[in-house]
Parts: structure tokens; sequence; C-alpha cells
């Protein structure tokens, strides 16, 4: 069993995937190729923003993000500190300082009620964090920004796809940023990134950014980055993007399929009202976490623990945050554990984890529950 089954989704889009990339050998146009407007433009349509900027990496969206918004020395950034490192890395690298907000216990994304007694004259935007797939309390997250004037800028790393009050995941405030890599709802074969915005001047300032703060050819006008993402993996996520709804409703399907198994018995990830997730990871929360992994991965079942140690507590961080008050996201940072999810995780493999999990966890299922009894 695996993680998430990269080399069945290949099979599944072959033809497709290497004839995009053969397209690209044969016209040989591999930085700025034609198909990195085509990309642009698609995911433009699909998520609702005016603008697509497709960059090198997830981090790089961030970082063009917030550079582009004019964040630097003395500003400050509320965020998660219950995120990949790259949240907090891209507002440390333009300069600025992270502040960090606990965590909601129920669906593990910034709890937005706290936000407000965080925010300071040197803040200059939130940077929400659409954890495990699901989008953040953003309606809130924007009235909040909306009351001082501040950005919001999504990380949407783990949740294009997903939808918020009918609005797609990256068309949800100022800026929402995403990543391509190779185990997200949406991936290429390698990094890769996108910026959304319906705001026209910050759009070209992300343009601008991304090639080396270029207007035109060798004219600088801004400081920048080499931060584009290149033609062979736009022409992947093209082809990608051909089965990506049913991918996400494969997802789906795998969610509710753990929900059903596994509720009532095991402490799930909450999935917030009005949204739906991408379920680029399918989280419980569980004590003993190290013993139960070790009894999944007996039964040759992988897991992996998103994240084992909160950001305001790692060594490069600890002097930036010294006063970060975040309890629920130490607490879930040694009990969350992430189970094996993706489009073509069959039924059978599901009912196989959660009736490892449960023997494990020493909960025996219901006699009236046979998809569980039958594979313990």
């Amino acid at each position: 069993m695996q993680f998430i089954d990269l080399k069945a989704q290949y099979q599944a889009s072959r033809a497709l995937i290497d004839a995009r990339i053969h397209a690209v050998l044969d016209h040989g146009q591999y930085i700025m190729g034609p198909e990195v407007a085509e990309l642009e433009s698609r995911l433009a349509e699909y998520s609702g923003a005016r603008h697509c900027i497709t960059v090198a990496s997830g981090t790089e969206a961030l970082i063009i993000s917030l550079m582009a918004l004019g964040v630097g020395p003395g500003d400050e950034v509320i965020t998660t500190p219950f995120s990949f490192i790259a949240t907090a890395e891209a507002i440390v690298l333009v300069g600025a300082c992270p502040v960090f907000v606990d965590i909601d216990p129920a669906t593990c994304n910034i709890d937005a009620a706290l936000i407000e007694a965080h925010i300071t004259k040197r803040t200059r935007a939130i940077m929400p964090v659409s954890l495990y797939g699901q989008p953040a309390d953003m309606d809130e997250i924007n009235a909040i920004a909306k009351r001082h004037g501040l950005a919001v800028v999504e990380d949407a790393a783990q949740s294009f796809g997903a939808s918020y009050r009918g609005k797609k995941s990256c068309n949800l405030s100022t800026i929402g940023c995403t990543s391509f890599f190779p185990s997200k709802p949406l991936g290429c074969y390698g990094d890769g990134g996108a910026i959304f915005t319906s705001d026209d001047v910050l759009a070209a300032a992300m343009r601008e950014i991304r090639v080396h703060g270029q207007s035109r050819r060798y004219v600088h006008t801004r400081l920048g980055v080499g931060g584009r993402m290149d033609t062979l993996q736009c022409a992947i996520v093209l082809a990608k993007l051909e089965r990506f709804e049913w991918e996400l409703a494969e997802r789906a399907k795998v969610a509710t399929l753990y929900d059903t198994l596994l509720s009532g018995r095991v402490r799930l990830v909450a999935r917030g009202p009005e949204r739906t997730s991408a379920y680029a990871q399918y989280t419980v929360v569980i004590e003993e976490r190290e013993r139960l992994q070790a009894a999944l991965h007996a039964a040759q079942i992988p897991t992996a623990v998103h994240y084992p140690v909160p950001i305001h507590m790692q060594p490069a961080y600890r002097h930036l945050c010294q006063n970060a008050d975040c309890p629920i996201a130490l607490e879930m940072a040694g009990c969350v554990i992430s189970l094996p999810m993706g489009p073509f995780l069959s039924p059978d493999c599901v009912r196989q984890v959660a009736a490892t999990l449960l023997r494990a966890t020493c909960i025996a299922p219901p006699e009236s529950d046979p998809a569980i009894a039958l594979s313990l």
C-alpha cells in the first residue's frame, strides 16, 4: 500500500502526460513556453480569480506575494504555527516577523477568533493556511483584515480544488498561493506553484518579480527572484487537469469511507461548515502515536505526521517568537497522524487501514459493522 500512489495516477493519465511532455520536447521552449500561459489561463478560469501567475514552487508563491505587497523589515505577518515551515519561512525571508496565533482544536486551522488580539501597528498581512485540504474561516479572517486595512494571503498549498461558501480556494482573499509538489492534490513531477489574485496591480508586480523584477527584457524595475515554473512542469499539470475533478471526487469518497469506519471511535480532524476539502491528507488525532504508527508499519501501512513540531518551537524560529502562546498547536503536534489517501486507494485498503488502527487502539468494532469486522 502506498501513502499516495503516484505511479497509479501516472498510469491512469499516461497518454495525456506523455503527449504533453513530448509536445514541449518538440517545440523546445523550456522556459516560458506556450504551456505556461495556457495553464495560467486554465487555472484562473477554474479558480474564478482574474489572474494566475505560475511560479517555481509554493514557497516562491508566498515570497513573491509578500514582496508584491511590500512586506519587509519591521513588518509583522499573522499566521499559524501548525503548518509546513515554508509558511513562516517566506515571511522571514522577506525580512518580516511571523506572529503566531493558535489553532482551532477541531479543524487544526488558525483560530480566527484569536487573530484580532495579535494585530499591532506593525501588522501588514494575515496568512491563514488551508490545512489538510480545507479552507480556514476565510470570511471571518477577511472581515478582520478589512477592519484593520490588512491584506490576506491564503496559503492554499494543500487545498487547490476545495471550496468555501461557493468560491474556490485560492480565490478567497487578496492573494491565494498553491503548490504543485508531486504529492499535492494537483501535482507536477518536480517543484511548481501558482499565485492567484483579482488585483491587476498586484498581478503585474508579481509577474515582474518572478523574472528578476523585469518589466521588459533587461529592464529591471523592482527587486525580483528567479521564480518561473518551467514549461515541462506546466505541461504535466495541464495533463493532470483533465482528470482533476474525478480525482477530487474519488478523494472525497475515500474520506467518507474513513469517516464512516472511524467516526465515534477515533477523534477525527473536523470539516468546517459550508466548505469542501481537497483531502491532501486524511488526518486523525490519537494518543500513543508512536506505538500505533509501529503497529500500522508492521501491517505495511504507511503513515505520516503533519506536523510533529510547531513552527514556533523550531530551533531556527524560537528567537522570533519568544512570546508565542500556542498550546493547542503543541498538543496537536503530539497526536496527529495522517493515513493513506488518494484517488486510487481502494475501499478494501481503506477498510484494512481502519481495521488495523482500531485493533491497535484496542477499540473493538461493533458487531453490526461487518465492513470493519471482516478485516480484523
